[in-house]
């Protein structure tokens, strides 16, 4: 195993404190699950914990349905990666982490929907240059556990209709209720 420089000893109440510069580079906040199990060879290993995650194959039959509603490629996002896309390349997709500007949107709890003249479009994924047309976050039990993507059609500067936004919404929705059971 190779070293990380970083030693941290186990307090009275088996504690252990991460440290900063590593939740800042994972991204785990405060109160956010980890997964602990250990592996063959005695090592204990701390896992970021995505509920959503866990529904991924389910997340991606409900983007191909999604699809065929819209003309807009789908995407579905935990909080920190894309577990699901219909409509564009899953390879480029799947796995890539959330941009800032998505993070964002999701931490604030709001919707984003192009309308014709933006000028800010949002990139929802790091490394790629495709748009969303629309963004609606998936709440869960009052907790944000990711995002439901629609990305503009790569030909144009299409602004998703009222049917676009309303299956978003529903999608969000119901991924939100299906975590609370």
């Amino acid at each position: 195993m190779k070293a990380t420089g970083i030693v941290r000893r186990i307090d009275d109440l088996g504690r252990v404190v991460i440290p900063k510069e590593i939740r800042r580079t994972m991204r785990i906040r405060e109160g956010a699950p980890l997964e602990i199990y250990t592996d063959g060879e005695g090592e204990v290993i701390f896992k970021k914990y995505s509920p959503i995650g866990e529904m991924s194959p389910f997340a991606a039959q409900y983007a191909e349905v999604l699809i065929k509603g819209t003309a807009m490629p789908v995407l579905i996002c935990d909080r920190d990666h894309c577990i699901a896309a219909a409509g564009v390349s899953k390879k480029e997709m799947l796995e890539r982490r959330v941009s800032p500007q998505l993070e964002e949107i999701m931490e604030a709890r709001r919707s984003y929907i192009f309308k014709q003249g933006d000028v800010k479009r949002v990139n929802p994924l790091e490394g790629i240059d495709r748009a969303a047309g629309v963004i609606m976050p998936i709440i869960s039990a009052g907790d944000i556990m990711g995002a439901v993507i629609m990305l503009e059609p790569e030909s144009s500067n299409t602004v998703p209709s009222e049917s676009d936004i309303k299956l978003a919404q529903v999608a969000a929705a119901f991924l939100g209720k299906q975590m609370e059971e």
